[in-house]
C-alpha cells in the first residue's frame, strides 16, 4: 500500500517530466541497444579500460536479461495500470512489473561504466538514477520496482567485475 502511495506521490510531481517528454527520452536512452552503442564507441576511441568493459558487460548483460525475465514472471507483480484503470503514458514491452528491467540494466550499465571509466560516474549515475525515475514517471512502474532493479544491476555488475577482474 505504501508503494502504491508513493508512486501516486512521484506521479503527480513528474508532470513537468511529462510534458517536456524528458521522460520519454530517459526512459528510451535506457533501452538495450544504447549500452552496445557506447561500448562500441568506447571501444573505436581506444579508451583505456574498454576491452574489459566489453568484457564485464557482455557477461553482465547475458546475466541480467534473463534473470529480470525469470523473477518477473516469477513473482507476476501487476503494473500501476492494472489497478484504479490507471493509464500509463507509455505501453510497457511485458506486462509484470518487478523488477524494473531498465533500472536494473541502467545500474548495472552505471556500475560497469565507474569500475572502467571512473571520470563518468556523476554523470552515468545521474543517468542511471533518471531512467529509474522515467519508469515511475510514464506509470509503468512502481517504485520498489525501480529500486529493486536498482539494486540486482549493482549486484549483477558487482559479482561480475569480481569474477572478471
Amino acid at each position: 500500500m505504501a508503494d502504491e502511495t508513493a508512486f501516486y506521490w512521484l506521479f503527480d510531481r513528474t508532470r513537468p517530466l511529462r510534458k517536456s517528454r524528458l521522460a520519454f527520452w530517459l526512459s528510451r536512452s535506457g533501452d538495450g541497444p544504447y549500452y552496445a552503442l557506447f561500448t562500441l564507441l568506447a571501444i573505436i576511441a581506444t579508451i583505456e579500460g574498454s576491452w574489459l568493459f566489453l568484457q564485464r558487460a557482455l557477461l553482465a548483460f547475458a546475466i541480467e536479461v534473463p534473470l529480470f525475465i525469470w523473477l518477473k514472471n516469477v513473482l507476476k507483480r501487476n503494473r500501476p495500470a492494472v489497478r484504479k484503470q490507471f493509464r500509463p503514458v507509455i505501453k510497457p514491452a511485458d506486462k509484470f512489473s518487478f523488477p524494473s528491467g531498465h533500472s536494473t540494466a541502467a545500474f548495472l550499465f552505471a556500475a560497469l561504466v565507474v569500475a572502467s571509466f571512473p571520470v563518468w560516474s556523476s554523470a552515468v549515475y545521474i543517468w542511471a538514477f533518471g531512467v529509474a525515475i522515467s519508469r515511475v514517471a510514464l506509470g509503468v512502474h512502481f517504485p520498489s520496482d525501480v529500486l529493486a532493479g536498482a539494486v540486482l544491476g549493482t549486484g549483477i555488475a558487482a559479482a561480475v567485475m569480481a569474477v572478471l577482474a
